[in-house]
């Protein structure tokens, strides 16, 4: 069975769009989304042995893929990967910068270093991506970037130094979006809440139990799954989406909204969207906590 993609068939025949972070997770489903809608997707990773089982993925559906080995950390890395994506594709019509990552932590506990690490990782980078896919292809010939944060609305206890990145990202974007609109780019944003994907494995045992706690603190009582958020980032790499820009969607099960004044009832009428075939329930969700 194919990716169940929502979108019409063929709607990015002829585009490339890179996505860093594709070997697993929200990047590997999004890239199987984008290439089973037509688009020649370019993955961006550090672990060769990761991309490499994604490409093998996408050319047994049919898709067509290339693969980048990178740390968009490394700004002569960045720019050689771009220069190679461009060189063999000819173009760059999307970005999805999807690449990052935090551990959990209190902020008392973060050492300078430590909290570096983790912006460099979530908005140095991320920042050097689109800045250089801009300038090397997109100022003159347009284009849509998505970048993926967090959600961050009302501050995130535990993960201090990633909601400093990711607000910076979300911040960043709006104004790349104005800056860049005269060159026909467009930059949104992204925001998942908790999305069962392979991240939640690389969690300690501590952040894990904490996982595990937050379907009832959620107005829809569940997990995200990775097809949901892959469907917003498609929509804004889309043309529904041309006249879009300089906004985020949110795709949280509505946490942020949930109050201490109103009582969450349990229930299970939120049914999830399973688009990606070839999707991988988390492992931690059913071990023992």
């Amino acid at each position: 069975m194919p990716y169940q993609s929502i979108y019409a068939p063929a709607l990015f025949k002829g585009q490339t769009i890179i996505v860093t972070g594709g070997g697993s997770g929200i990047g590997r489903c999004t890239a199987h989304e984008l290439a089973a809608l037509g688009a020649t997707v370019a993955i961006w990773g550090r672990t060769a042995e990761k991309l490499d089982a994604v490409h093998k993925e996408i050319e047994e559906d049919g898709g067509k893929v290339s693969t980048h080995v990178c740390d968009i950390r490394d700004e002569a890395q960045v720019i050689a990967c771009v220069d190679a994506v461009l060189a063999q594709h000819g173009r760059i019509d999307g970005l999805v910068n999807n690449a990052g990552g935090q551990y959990r932590t209190a902020l008392d506990t973060i050492s300078t270093k430590g909290f570096e690490a983790v912006v460099r990782n979530n908005l140095t980078g991320g920042f050097i991506v689109m800045r250089e896919v801009y300038l090397r292809w997109m100022k003159q010939h347009g284009g849509s970037i998505v970048n993926i944060i967090a959600d961050i609305w009302h501050g995130w206890p535990d993960y201090g130094h990633s909601a400093a990145a990711r607000g910076g990202m979300f911040t960043l974007s709006e104004t790349a979006a104005c800056e860049w609109a005269v060159s026909g780019v467009r930059v949104n944003t992204v925001a998942p809440g908790g999305i069962a994907s392979s991240g939640f494995d690389t969690y300690t045992p501590e952040a894990k139990a904490k996982i595990r706690e937050y379907p009832p603190t959620v107005p829809l009582q569940r997990y995200g799954t990775e097809a949901e958020l892959s469907a917003a980032i498609v929509f804004l790499l889309s043309p529904g989406a041309a006249y879009i820009t300089g906004s985020c969607i949110r795709v949280d099960g509505g946490t942020p909204n949930a109050r201490g004044t109103w009582k969450l009832q349990a229930h299970n009428n939120s049914k999830p969207f399973e688009g990606f075939h070839r999707a991988e329930r988390p492992r931690m969700l059913d071990e023992k906590g």
